[in-house]
């Protein structure tokens, strides 16, 4: 009888005499080749994956779009894989088909797509040959038809054929200052090349990071702390050589993938929220909940993407006039924009729903619902009748901040006249009643002698739904290390916010200066008395973080930091929620 070839059943036993690690290795999607009603991918792409350490998953192309979503909730990391040429109306140009070799139409639209959806997800991508040009063309750069009718006969060879694959046959220049020089720390390397395309422009958000002698673009990288790296040349192909000199940019894939999945998993099982967003504002100009809006920062998909729980939509009111009409027609706005808040809520139930206790916002994440908050932005909007305060609590208001810019009848602003010197009598009432109803008192925008007063005065911890340090950016609405030790002191915590002017004081500000000033607070105030308010639609966002869908990339850059997951769920809301319960027990 001749031998099995294969023992199955020896190798499942083999496989099972470990008991499996819980940690998983991260998983790859790899864009396929088609032709000939054929998906194919070269053997050298899964393999180098497999020697990072990743597991390669095939993407065939199709253009089901639900299925394509789906498939990017099952991945950590996007590979772009060489091909056939893009079309170039997909790029708004006229082809010129005596320049072009094959286009795959059922390629291009699938991978301009996953492109797009992978980024808003902040999913790592690697792109290779045709698939650094699929990133340019997805984000709106653009691609040589032909380099050599582009940029002259004079070019280097940039078709090795028929030399192995795996072999070398120019260097490439790497800009020094660039991710792709730290992942292979030098300035030139020698690479392959089979390509008559290259990137002609890089998309804005994007900067050139290796060219050819000749000028040929050889890689892009996205330079807003994106995960997004492209190459011209194959660097799957030496692996197979066994030659691991372009291993070094399969690891990074593979590490950021692990990332990315870590912080996936993370946020999982801890709840996050954002104490403060001004969308509301938005209200008047089309904005809808359910939709994806380039307008607005904060919507349904942009919180799933970013892995954001629950936010805390503001009826913000400038500060206006004082006299009873005035007043009135403050009353009026907060109730529009709240029961706005309230309609876009009720219009989408299956996906999110109205919360104003932490019990309410555990509940919807055990269902794997989004949750919204609402909130007031000044204290304007209650006048001088304070049985507003309990009247909108009932309306499901979790907390008011006391002023904005400009003093009103409750209290003096960081940007005011000092009239009252801190609180008025009125505003003195006006805590003693938020203390009594539950409702959060908020500092944001307070002057420091209103700051104090309210500390003395109030019974119950006290918060600052979107404040920032003033010892690193000296901003009157920024928080003193003194008023941040004296707000932990009291049971209150200081939610740190992303409005750029409030974290630097010229330039734009990144998510590093956001982390700066979040570690700062933490270390004034201590850990368990700092979160998050992003200001997200009222001007905050930093680059890195620019909208509710790049949320995530807070928890992955606290990670690197070597923050503990159990401090991350406390800056994340665990900080909040606990002061929003002390406040509402009453």
């Amino acid at each position: 009888m001749p031998t099995n070839k294969f023992d199955v059943e020896g190798e499942f036993r083999a496989l099972h005499t470990v008991y499996p690690s819980c940690s998983r290795r991260p998983v790859i999607g790899i864009t396929a080749n088609f032709s000939d009603g054929k998906a194919t991918l070269a053997e050298a792409y899964y393999r180098s994956v497999l020697e990072a350490g990743g597991v390669p998953l095939l993407i065939p192309p199709y253009a089901e779009r639900e299925a394509l979503i789906e498939t990017l909730s099952h991945i950590d990391a996007l590979l772009l894989t060489g091909g056939a040429d893009i079309d170039p109306r997909y790029m708004c140009e006229e082809p010129d088909y005596s320049l072009l070799h094959t286009i795959n139409p059922a390629r291009d639209e699938q991978e301009l797509l996953l492109a797009r959806l992978a980024d808003a997800r902040s999913l790592p991508i690697l792109g290779i040959c045709r698939g650094v040009q699929v990133i340019a063309a997805a984000f709106g750069g653009s691609v040589h038809q032909d380099i050599y009718a582009s940029l002259g006969s004079q070019l280097l060879s940039h078709d090795q054929e028929p030399v192995e694959r795996g072999i070398a046959t120019h260097d490439v220049l790497i800009v020094p200052d660039s991710l792709l020089y730290r992942i292979f720390g030098k300035e030139r390397l020698a690479v392959n090349t089979f390509h008559h395309q290259a990137v002609s422009r890089v998309p804005q958000g994007f900067k050139v990071v290796a060219n050819s002698p000749d000028g040929v673009i050889e890689g892009m990288e996205a330079v807003d702390g994106r995960s997004i790296m492209g190459v011209q040349w194959h660097p799957e192909s030496f692996i197979m050589n066994g030659d691991e000199t372009m291993m070094p940019l399969f690891r990074w894939l593979v590490d950021e993938a692990m990332l990315y999945n870590r912080v996936t998993e993370l946020h999982k099982g801890m709840l996050t929220i954002d104490s403060h967003c001004d969308t509301p504002m938005l209200s008047n100009t089309g904005y809808r909940l359910c939709c994806r809006d380039d307008a607005a920062l904060v919507d349904l998909h942009k919180m799933s993407e970013g892995l954001l729980d629950a936010t805390t939509m503001v009826a913000y009111i400038p500060q206006g006039a004082r006299d009873d009409e005035s007043l009135k027609q403050a009353k009026i706005k907060a109730d529009t924009l709240l029961d706005w808040v309230i309609s876009e809520v009720a219009g989408n139930v299956s996906y999110i729903s109205l919360c104003s206790t932490p019990c309410e916002l555990y509940g919807l994440k055990a269902q794997g619902k989004r949750a919204i908050m609402l909130g007031v932005e000044n204290g304007y909007a209650i006048g001088r009748d304070l049985s507003n305060i309990e009247r909108l609590r009932q309306k499901g208001v979790v907390y008011m901040t006391l002023c904005h810019n400009g003093d009103n009848d409750i209290c003096d602003s960081a940007r005011g006249n000092a009239e009252h010197g801190g609180l008025s009598a009125l505003g003195r009432e006006a805590v003693c009643e938020m203390n009594r109803v539950g409702m959060m008192i908020d500092l944001s925008h307070a002057a420091e002698s209103t700051f104090w007063q309210v500390l003395e005065c109030s019974k119950k911890p006290v918060v600052c739904s979107h404040s920032s340090c003033r010892a690193l950016c000296d901003h009157p609405r920024n928080l003193t290390d003194e008023q941040m030790r004296a707000l932990a002191a009291k049971g209150g915590v200081v939610q740190v916010t992303m409005y750029s002017g409030f974290l630097r004081k010229d330039g734009e500000a990144t998510l590093d200066d956001f982390l700066c000033h979040l570690q700062h607070a933490i270390d004034v105030a201590g850990i368990d008395h700092v979160g998050i308010g992003t200001d997200f639609d009222g001007d905050g966002k930093v680059v890195g973080c620019s909208s509710a869908s790049q949320l995530r990339n807070v928890t992955r850059e606290l990670l690197r930091r070597g923050f503990s997951e159990a401090d991350i769920e406390k800056i994340w809301g665990g900080n909040w929620l606990r002061v929003m319960k002390q406040v509402q027990d009453v």
